[in-house]
């Protein structure tokens, strides 16, 4: 259950981040749910790599790098997303922004609650 609200979240945020001028979806909900689950499983597995090869970079800016690193994860993985597609970095750094705010909501919303001890 936890995969498929993974999927939907990452759908979802993917979806609102057309708002944002220079990245478009053209597609159906069902290839937005596809891409949802490639974004999911490109973040499990890349972003961790990607955060020890620029941990120097993020140490020296003091965590401001990151959200670079989340507009050039979000540029590059445009291209294996299906119907989706980020044009230029600015318009990624922004998508990256919504993508954030809208997953950090969608968490506080449904994300698991802290079990009582």
């Amino acid at each position: 259950m936890r995969l498929v609200l993974s999927i939907v979240g990452n759908a979802v945020a993917l979806g609102a981040t057309t708002i944002v001028s220079g990245i478009t979806f053209t597609g159906t909900w069902l290839q937005l749910a596809l891409a949802g689950a490639i974004f999911g499983l490109l973040n499990f597995f890349v972003r961790p790599l990607a955060m020890i090869l620029s941990l120097p970079a993020l140490i020296l800016t003091l965590g401001l790098f990151y959200f670079v690193l989340n507009a050039l994860l979000l540029w590059g993985f445009s291209n294996l997303l299906p119907g989706y597609s980020v044009v230029g970095f600015w318009a990624a750094f922004k998508g990256s922004l919504v993508l954030m705010v809208v997953n950090w909501l969608l968490s506080a919303l449904f994300g698991r609650g802290k079990r009582a001890r």
